[in-house]
């Protein structure tokens, strides 16, 4: 077995941090034409396309962002070592790249990803944004996963694994009420100040489909696309809140926030996206396999 050329490794690298054939070949003091080459060599050699040429920009295969892990670890290795040798010290850090759509609850976010949170060896690149803008970092690997709470399908140009990790009620949530007064269901929706997701999302789409059923109308005190800020107006409001209680655990373990009951037939589905891939980190298949109990905070109603 032919050993692997890190001379040519080296090359790929750094085209590959650049993002741009032209300013590695610079920065290397080679010519791009010499690059080339050496890259070429590299992928006949390992048997497989690090890169694919989208318009004038290259972007990496799934191959490649393997490779370019493994070239990560490799030269951070070389650093090490001279680090250990140099000031007796040694550091070893794995990185995982997660999204969140933006508007996904943050005490979610933080329950999935707390058996990584104080790792001394893992090191997590979190971003958030548009579903539509995450799927596109997915499709070329800068990221290993996506949060969402909307299911995405996939088809024959786009190779998503969709995987649903959770699924929770959704409760109307507000200030204690005075001793005898019980929130009544659906009787006092009439009566109270509502913060509602926006119209967008498929809790209120289901929410107005009831009322409109119930022949109810309500109080709209705002609509909010953000949980997070949904948590914060129903803490800090005398509204009462539509949502999955994973968004106000705190609120409700503290007594500060007491749920009314739950809204029949109206859930909140959590998904995990990735692509279809030959190698799924270790780190990530001990994040999936974590219980629907552990990612909700235990607040299961």
């Amino acid at each position: 077995m032919s050993r692997l050329n890190f001379h040519h490794l080296h090359y790929f690298w750094a085209v590959a941090k650049e993002g741009n054939l032209t300013r590695a070949a610079t920065r290397l003091h080679v010519s791009q034409s010499a690059l080339s080459a050496q890259i070429r060599q590299l992928e006949e050699q390992l048997g497989q396309p690090l890169f694919a040429r989208v318009g004038r920009s290259l972007q990496l295969t799934e191959a490649g962002q393997l490779a370019l892990g493994y070239a990560d670890s490799i030269f951070a290795a070389g650093t090490e070592l001279l680090a250990l040798l140099r000031e007796g010290r040694r550091e070893e850090r794995q990185v995982l790249r997660i999204g969140a759509v933006s508007t996904l609850s943050r005490n979610f976010q933080e329950n999935f990803l707390r058996p990584l949170l104080e790792r001394v060896d893992v090191e997590l690149v979190l971003q958030s944004g548009s579903l539509a803008d995450l799927l596109a970092r997915l499709r070329v690997h800068t990221l290993d996963l996506i949060l969402s709470n909307q299911q995405v399908h996939a088809s024959a140009d786009n190779p998503w694994r969709c995987r649903r990790i959770a699924r929770q009620p959704v409760s109307l949530v507000g200030r204690p009420r005075p001793e005898g007064q019980a929130f009544r269901f659906p009787a006092d929706l009439a009566e109270v100040p509502l913060l509602l997701p926006g119209r967008d999302n498929d809790i209120r789409a289901g929410f107005d489909l009831m009322c409109e059923r119930l022949g109810l109308r309500y109080r709209l005190r705002a609509e909010v696309d953000d949980m997070a800020l949904l948590r914060l107006l129903a803490r800090d409001s005398d509204s009462v809140a539509l949502l999955p209680t994973v968004v106000v655990q705190d609120e409700l373990r503290s007594g500060r926030l007491v749920n009314y009951g739950v809204v029949p037939d109206l859930h909140e589905n959590f998904y995990a996206i990735s692509v279809q891939r030959h190698f799924e980190p270790p780190l990530l298949q001990a994040l999936l396999r974590q219980s629907e109990a552990a990612v909700l905070g235990a607040l299961i109603d």
